[in-house]
């Protein structure tokens, strides 16, 4: 649902849902008592299963194989596979249709639809402290660390004991409950896209893939890819940067980078390495090579729909080596516009005038994710890009167009430029909302919980009546995307009884 209303007007169609909920009586401040049963139950009874389900989960490389479609991928069926037994063997329907696997309990021409991804972002093995792909419950006491772990295999066991929870209870059900497992959420919509044409949705879905309270607006996912041409290196003896590479997927916030500077005199090697000092939250490695300086930089990778929860590699990096304006060779240009146009802020502030914020969507971020070295030796950067409304993309496109113009004026002529603005979406329509607020409330102590927007792009914007409804608690670090991904055993629980209750109210 693409929208250009405002922070104003999407508060209103709130408050109106919640009204037209009430049908003309108050909301209940509480669960009713069957969803509070059925919630102690399930936390009671699978405290340890769904544990050792999401092991299964886990187990299971999930990543996308641009070689192999989603349908036809061995890695993806044997996940389905076990997703099946799991299902059967809780009692619960199930249903393959290659890209998507639908899990059910109950019947009624009315649904509740929970909307999940069984696939996984890209995976650095040698950063783990065991295999990403086998369940960790021991390296950090509490912490349940794994590769899908909180994205989005743990809510997909939650989901699958909590339907189990309201069957076991014999909770009466009017309405059917279905788990939809899509294979290619972090790579390819197209095959869901494709799916849902033929395919009947429930009528009202909440989508298990983003934060709490509930999700009621997504920025829009864009993507801004410069090349810088191949060009000759300066004379012989004048320090130029040689090479510079970073960044492993377009959705995070990149942790490594390096850079090699030709002809390094130890003067400069001091002025880097003093610069590179002053900031937080980064570690380097210095190292001469037959008189090159190569220079290693780790940060910290996150969501790059939270540039804030990162330290970006890339940028902090190319601000290092800020101590003097670079030859424009293939990576010192890269280095100069990374400076001059972008900078350690993640919000497009030095980007000619693009940088602007919602109301109630909050800022567009603007972050380098990854460098890639082309055939030949121009060399390529990706920005990634998340985009409130407030904007037209074809504003923001001319913007960025001026900026790039103005910069090359003064530069080099960019080799190439990509670029994809994806739109911002909204939903004005969720009468699920009420129950949400009053689950997430009760079960958190939370007094008066509103919906919020964030950075990512979910399933949602293809469910009808969707908003998403966790699993990550507001004000913690989402850790879907980085190298270092967990769900807390307490979140697991916490969101086990949540979706429990939620289910046992909707579907009543």
């Amino acid at each position: 649902m693409h929208t250009k209303t405002s922070a104003r007007n999407l508060a209103v169609a709130i408050s109106l849902a919640w009204a037209a909920s009430a049908t003309g009586a108050p909301a209940q401040a509480v669960p009713g008592d069957m969803a509070i049963k059925a919630a102690k139950h399930a936390v009671t009874a699978y405290r340890d299963d769904v544990v050792d389900t999401l092991a299964k989960l886990v187990s299971y490389n999930t990543v996308a194989d641009k070689d192999i479609p989603c349908d036809r991928n061995p890695r993806h069926q044997a996940f389905k596979d076990t997703l099946k037994q799991e299902a059967t063997r809780l009692g619960l329907d199930y249903a393959d249709y290659g890209c998507v696997a639908i899990v059910g309990l109950g019947k009624g021409d009315e649904r509740v639809g929970l909307v999940a991804h069984g696939d996984v972002q890209p995976v650095d093995a040698i950063k783990w402290k065991k295999s990403p792909f086998e369940l960790d419950r021991t390296s950090e006491p509490g912490r349940l660390l794994a590769r899908g772990a909180e994205d989005d295999k743990g809510p997909i066991a939650t989901a699958l004991y909590a339907m189990k929870s309201l069957k076991d209870l014999q909770v009466p059900l009017s309405k059917r409950i279905e788990l939809y497992v899509y294979m290619a959420e972090e790579s390819d919509w197209a095959p869901l896209e494709a799916f849902i044409k033929t395919h009947t949705l429930p009528q009202m879905n909440i989508t298990l893939d983003a934060e709490y309270p509930a999700v009621t607006a997504e920025k829009g996912y864009g993507t801004l890819a410069v090349t810088m041409p191949a060009t000759a290196a300066p004379p012989a003896g004048s320090p130029f940067v040689k090479a510079f590479k970073g960044g492993f997927f377009g959705s995070q916030i990149p942790e490594d980078a390096q850079a090699t500077i030709a002809n390094a005199t130890p003067a400069l090697e001091a002025q880097i390495r003093a610069r590179a000092g002053k900031q937080t939250g980064m570690h380097y490695q210095f190292e001469r090579q037959d008189g090159d300086l190569l220079v290693v930089a780790k940060g910290l990778s996150a969501h790059s729909s939270k540039p804030e929860d990162g330290v970006n590699a890339i940028s902090m990096l190319a601000d290092a080596l800020a101590v003097q304006a670079w030859p424009d060779t293939t990576a010192g240009s890269l280095v100069n516009f990374l400076n001059e146009m972008v900078g350690t802020g993640y919000y497009g502030e030095k980007f000619g005038s693009i940088a602007y914020r919602d109301a109630f969507m909050g800022p567009m971020t603007f972050a380098p994710t990854v460098i890639r070295q082309q055939d030949g030796g121009a060399i390529e950067m990706a920005i990634n890009i998340r985009r409130p409304q407030g904007k037209t993309a074809e504003q923001l496109t001319n913007e960025i167009n001026a900026a790039l113009a103005q910069w090359q004026g003064a530069h080099v002529q960019l080799a190439k430029v990509n670029m994809q603005i994806g739109d911002p979406w909204v939903q004005k329509d969720a009468p699920q909302l009420p129950v949400l607020m009053k689950t997430f409330a009760y079960f958190t102590g939370t007094k008066e919980p509103k919906p919020v927007a964030i950075g990512g792009g979910t399933n949602s914007r293809l469910f009808p009546h969707a908003v998403s409804f966790g699993p990550a608690m507001p004000g913690t670090v989402y850790t879907g995307h980085s190298e270092h991904e967990f769900i807390t055993t307490k979140q697991l629980l916490l969101n086990l009884q949540m979706y429990t209750a939620v289910l046992a109210e909707l579907a009543k």
